[in-house]
């Protein structure tokens, strides 16, 4: 496949599950962390993926993102099938139309927080709108820090230049791991407000891992994951119906 094919991207989804299954270990150890599982994700969405621990929400997260190799099934980036790719191109693909925001930050403790910004869109030799850049790092509150490097930042503000770095290169879609993990609520609230911008005005794709139930109400949907399987969505949630349905599940 050419690099030009691994980046088209003409379907209404950003990526898809098509019978997604993974297993670890074998025997006795087994664990089937997804059972099966198909999703589509439509553009311009911004998804919430909830479910108690070991219910497969970040195997599911791993695997969309072309980071984990399913068992069986598919995955689809746009119209790109991840596993008719090799290493490099899935490299490429990632770099081009795939942002995370990771829970441990995943920064370069050698670069400044600019360069850390700018560093997805430096690898996949893409350029940045710099008035959207500008309006990413001040809705993130870093604009008079962005020449420190992650040793002088705290965790709130290493995770502000996670999300910044996610948005700066308006990928096709972001992956995101509690991203507000880390941040105090009326920060955490700005930032999943700007995601939710980000979705609504630029079209974005958004799909986050949380055990929040105020963060999962910023989401169009939330899906409920158990035991491998999605179980349960919620379309245009509020922070109580989240509430409300995880009791039910827990049940």
């Amino acid at each position: 496949m050419s690099e030009s094919t691994a980046t088209a991207t003409t379907t209404k989804y950003a990526a898809r599950a098509i019978n997604a299954t993974k297993i670890y270990g074998s025997g006795d150890t087994q664990v089937k962390a997804l059972d099966n599982v198909s999703v589509d994700f439509e553009r311009g969405k911004f998804t919430a993926v909830m479910g108690p621990s070991g219910s497969g929400k970040s195997t599911l997260m791993h695997a969309l993102a072309g980071l984990d190799q399913l068992t069986s099934g598919q995955i689809m980036i746009g119209d790109t099938d991840l596993s008719d790719l090799n290493e490099k191109q899935l490299t490429l693909l990632r770099r081009k139309q795939v942002g995370f925001i990771f829970q441990a930050f995943n920064l370069l403790p050698t670069l400044t927080a600019n360069e850390n910004v700018d560093l997805p869109a430096k690898l996949g030799k893409t350029d940045i709108d710099e008035q959207w850049r500008q309006r990413v790092i001040t809705a993130v509150g870093l604009a008079d820090r962005m020449t420190h490097k992650p040793g002088e930042l705290s965790g709130g503000q290493q995770q502000r230049v996670a999300v910044a770095r996610a948005l700066a290169s308006q990928p096709d879609i972001i992956f995101a791991d509690e991203p507000t993990g880390n941040l105090d609520s009326v920060t955490g609230s700005e930032i999943l407000e700007f995601m939710q911008t980000a979705v609504k005005e630029l079209n974005q794709t958004i799909v986050m891992v949380t055990h929040d139930a105020v963060g999962a109400s910023y989401a169009d949907e939330v899906l409920f994951l158990a035991d491998g399987r999605i179980v349960d969505k919620i379309v245009n949630p509020t922070a109580d119906s989240v509430l409300d349905k995880i009791r039910s599940l827990g049940r």
